[in-house]
C-alpha cells in the first residue's frame, strides 16, 4: 500500500501544472508545414559562405513555422582564434535582443495593474523627478513635457546611449558620466538622471538606454532583484535554462568570444574583454541591463520567441495574455513622429521605411517599403553582435540568428530573411 502510495503522489505530482516545463518545438519535415526542406538548405550554404570567405566564426540559424522546428544548423567554429566547431547550445551576448524580454517583463506587471502606459516614469522613479533637455544653444532647461512609461518602451523618452560622443553633444554627455561603471540599477538611475535628454519626451523616437530603466522599474514595481524577477517569471516558466546575465562557471566553456571586422587588415578579429564594466564582464555582474546584458544560446531565444508567437504562451505555462502580446506588436509610433540615432532593428532604413516601434519591439509596417521580402506585421529585433530574430504571425515563423560580430558590414540577416521566404511552399498571406 505504501509502494502504492508513493507512487500515485509521485505520477500526481509530475502531472500537475506546476510541473510542466515548457518544451522545444519538435522537429518536423519542412514538407509538412508547408516548406521546402531543399529550399530551406540554402539557409546553411549562404551560412558556410560567410564562414569560408573568413568573415564570421561560425552562423547559428533557426526556423520554426506553427511551431514545428524545421531548421536548426550550426555552422563553422567557436571564434576566429578558436578552431572548435561552433555547437547548437555554444553562448552568445545577445545585446539588444535583451529589450523584448525586459519589455515582456514590464508588460506583466502592467497585467497585473502596477501601472498605467500615461503614468509618468518619475512615480517609480523618483530619481527623474527634474528631468533637464538641452536647448539649441546648449543649456540645461527643466523639461515641459512628462517622461511616461509608454515613453520608455517606444524609445521616445528623450534618453540616449552614448554611442555618438564624438558627433553628439548629448553623448558626450553619456560617456563621460560613464554610465556602464554604475554599480547596480538605482546607481545607475542616479547618474543618467543628471543628464539632460536629446529632446522633450514624445517628439522623437531616438534609440536608447530606456530599457535599463525599464528594467529599474521592474525590480521595484515587483520587489524582486530584475534578475531574480526574469528567472522567477519568465526563464523558468519557458525552460530557457541557459539564459542569465552571469555566465556560470560550469557553462564558461560554452561562451563564445566576440569579435569584430578589422577593414584595414580586412580580416575577423578577436575583442578582448578586459573591462569590469556593464556588458564587457560576464562572470561578476551588478549591473543587470535589461537593455544589452543577457547571455543566451539560440534554442532559448527560440522559446521566448516562440512563445511570444503564439500569444504568450508554451507548453501550457503563460507568461502573458495573448490581447498583451498582440497589443506590443502594434506600432505605437505616431506617423508625425521623426527618428534619428543609431539602433539594432534588423532590416530597417536610416529613414525607418516601413519600419515602426511597438512596446518592446520592432515592427514592419510595409514590407515593400521596408525593402526587403517579409510580411506586414511582423515584430522583431537585433543585437549589436548581429544576431536577430522575427516574429512573422501571417507566416506563422519564427526565425532566430546568431553570430558574434560588432557592427557587421555583412547583409546575413537580409540573407537569411530571403532564404527563409524562398523556401515557403505555401504561403498563408
Amino acid at each position: 500500500m505504501k509502494i502504492r502510495t508513493a507512487l500515485f503522489l509521485t505520477l500526481a505530482i509530475a502531472a500537475s501544472p506546476a510541473s510542466v516545463m515548457a518544451k522545444a518545438p519538435p522537429s518536423a519535415k519542412a514538407e509538412k508545414v508547408g516548406l521546402s526542406t531543399e529550399r530551406l538548405n540554402r539557409i546553411t550554404d549562404i551560412s558556410q559562405r560567410y564562414v569560408d570567405e573568413g568573415k564570421l566564426a561560425g552562423v547559428i540559424t533557426m526556423v520554426a513555422r506553427k511551431g514545428k522546428l524545421v531548421h536548426f544548423e550550426a555552422v563553422g567554429h567557436k571564434g576566429a582564434d578558436d578552431p572548435r566547431p561552433l555547437k547548437k547550445d555554444d553562448l552568445f551576448r545577445i545585446y539588444s535582443m535583451s529589450k523584448p524580454i525586459t519589455a515582456a517583463a514590464m508588460m506583466q506587471l502592467y497585467e497585473q495593474g502596477k501601472f498605467q502606459l500615461n503614468d509618468p516614469v518619475s512615480k517609480f522613479v523618483p530619481e527623474f523627478a527634474d528631468l533637464k533637455v538641452l536647448n539649441e544653444d546648449g543649456a540645461m532647461v527643466p523639461a515641459e513635457k512628462t517622461m511616461t512609461m509608454h515613453h520608455l518602451l517606444t524609445h521616445t523618452t528623450g534618453l540616449s546611449y552614448g554611442f555618438n560622443p564624438a558627433g553628439d553633444m548629448i553623448d558626450k554627455y553619456y560617456k563621460d558620466a560613464n554610465i556602464w561603471d554604475a554599480k547596480d540599477l538605482d546607481d545607475f538611475a542616479s547618474i543618467v538622471a543628471k543628464l539632460p535628454l536629446k529632446f522633450e519626451p514624445g517628439n522623437k523616437w531616438h534609440y536608447s538606454i530606456a530599457v535599463d530603466i525599464t528594467g529599474l522599474i521592474v525590480q521595484r514595481l515587483s520587489g524582486m532583484p530584475f534578475d531574480q524577477y526574469l528567472q522567477k517569471n519568465i526563464f523558468d516558466p519557458l525552460d530557457m535554462k541557459d539564459t542569465f546575465f552571469e555566465v556560470p562557471k560550469n557553462k564558461a566553456d560554452r561562451f563564445l568570444p566576440n569579435h569584430y571586422w578589422d577593414a584595414q587588415n580586412n580580416k575577423l578579429a578577436t575583442i578582448k574583454e578586459d573591462s569590469d564594466s556593464a556588458m564587457r564582464n560576464y562572470h561578476q555582474v551588478s549591473l543587470h541591463s535589461g537593455g544589452g546584458g543577457l547571455v543566451s544560446t539560440a534554442m532559448d531565444y527560440m522559446k521566448f520567441a516562440e512563445a511570444m508567437r503564439k500569444g504568450g504562451i508554451s507548453s501550457g505555462k503563460r507568461i502573458l495574455g495573448e490581447k498583451t502580446v498582440k497589443f506590443m506588436a502594434k506600432n505605437h509610433l505616431p506617423g508625425s513622429i521623426s527618428t534619428s540615432g543609431v539602433g539594432e532593428s534588423p532590416l530597417a532604413a536610416a529613414e525607418q521605411r516601413g519600419f515602426g516601434f511597438g512596446l518592446g519591439f520592432g515592427v514592419i509596417t510595409d514590407a515593400i517599403k521596408n525593402g526587403v521580402m517579409g510580411s506586414d506585421g511582423e515584430f522583431n529585433w537585433g543585437g549589436a553582435a548581429g544576431t536577430v530574430f522575427w516574429i512573422d504571425p501571417v507566416e506563422e515563423i519564427v526565425v532566430v540568428g546568431m553570430i558574434q560580430l560588432m557592427g557587421s558590414p555583412w547583409t546575413l540577416r537580409s540573407d537569411l530573411k530571403i532564404a527563409t521566404y524562398q523556401a515557403l511552399t505555401e504561403s498563408y498571406e
